[in-house]
């Protein structure tokens, strides 16, 4: 840690009130420092573990690479602060108030952020493996590269958040906002996502295979491209969505509303569909596609979707070069110049 001055509560506070605000180095260890007001302060570098901070007012101070394991900032005012680099391992910061705080590489794994509100922070490649950040108000904050990793991100405010590059396995975005986020080719297999908020994300060729997106509103989201297989999407609204080219595979779109979704291209070999919300366009569209049964209730897929049993079923090849026309368009006979949209054109 360098040169450490050893300093206790009282000196500090006299020296505080005298005008001093380089504290950078000093070893604090432990101390109680609730509800003190300590503005501006430079801790950079200082040992604070286990110092309890709780409901201090500690805006614009200096605490990069500080000591900060096992602290207690629990609804302490730390706005714009500079946290960057610190280790702040198990620290407690639930109900603290942090916005435009700056926590680049800070660790900050297995640390309780519940309800903290971090608006417009930069945490890029910050280390949040397993943090609890229940209810956290993420909204604009930097994520690039950061390590979110078994973290509980239930209920937590992303939307305009900047989550390209982040580590995303077994998180738990439970009920999360994630309105407008850019998840694109992220590594999302298996994550909770039920209830979440992702109307208008970008989700195209992210990896999502056996997630859960039941009852999650993905109102207009792009999933172009997107690896679905064996996701449960029951219940969800996917009004608008883009499922162009996605792997739907096995996937469970029971009672889902589908209106107006796109699935050019898209496999839905095994795929559950029952009581889905379909125009007649669409649902005739996945019935030429649809085959094998549903992995959820062992039905035909195409008895999901209530597809008629005389229905012919031509052999259909999908690509995504505009020289080949596709499936809709071979069974319809639709012209070349439909390939945009040619569900459309099936009326």
């Amino acid at each position: 840690m360098g040169d450490i001055i050893k300093m206790d509560v009282n000196e500090l506070l006299k020296l505080y009130e005298a005008g001093q605000r380089d504290f950078s180095g000093i070893d604090l260890q432990g101390a109680n420092l609730n509800g003190v007001t300590l503005i501006e302060v430079d801790f950079s570098g200082a040992n604070l573990m286990g110092a309890s901070l709780s409901r201090a007012f500690l805006t614009k101070s200096n605490f990069s690479g500080a000591f900060l394991n096992w602290a207690d900032l629990s609804y302490t005012k730390l706005s714009e602060g500079n946290l960057a680099d610190a280790d702040l391992t198990k620290a407690n910061l639930s109900g603290a108030f942090l916005i435009k705080s700056n926590f680049s590489k800070a660790k900050l794994s297995g640390a309780n952020v519940s309800h903290a509100n971090l608006r417009n922070s930069d945490l890029h490649r910050a280390n949040l493996c397993g943090a609890n950040l229940c209810g956290a108000n993420l909204r604009g904050v930097t994520l690039q590269g950061a390590n979110l990793n078994w973290a509980n991100l239930k209920a937590a405010k992303l939307s305009g958040a900047g989550l390209k590059g982040a580590f995303l396995h077994n998180v738990n975005l439970k009920g999360a906002f994630l309105n407008g986020v850019d998840l694109q080719g992220s590594q999302l297999d298996g994550v909770n996502l039920s209830t979440a908020k992702l109307s208008g994300a970008n989700l195209e060729g992210a990896h999502l295979e056996a997630a859960n997106f039941s009852d999650a509103v993905l109102r207009g989201t792009s999933l172009n491209g997107a690896h679905l297989n064996g996701a449960n999407l029951s219940g969800a609204s996917m009004a608008q969505a883009n499922l162009s080219w996605a792997n739907l595979n096995q996937a469970d779109f029971s009672e889902a509303d589908l209106s107006q979704a796109h699935f050019l291209g898209a496999k839905v070999d095994g795929a559950e569909f029952t009581n889905v919300k379909l125009s007649d366009l669409t649902r005739r569209y996945l019935c030429l596609l649809a085959s094998g049964n549903s992995v959820w209730t062992q039905k035909a897929t195409r008895d999901t979707l209530n597809c008629p049993a005389d229905n012919p079923m031509p052999e259909i090849t999908t690509t995504r070069s505009a020289s080949t026309r596709p499936a809709a368009q071979i069974a319809f006979n639709l012209p070349i110049r439909t390939v945009a949209d040619p569900i459309a054109q099936l009326a």
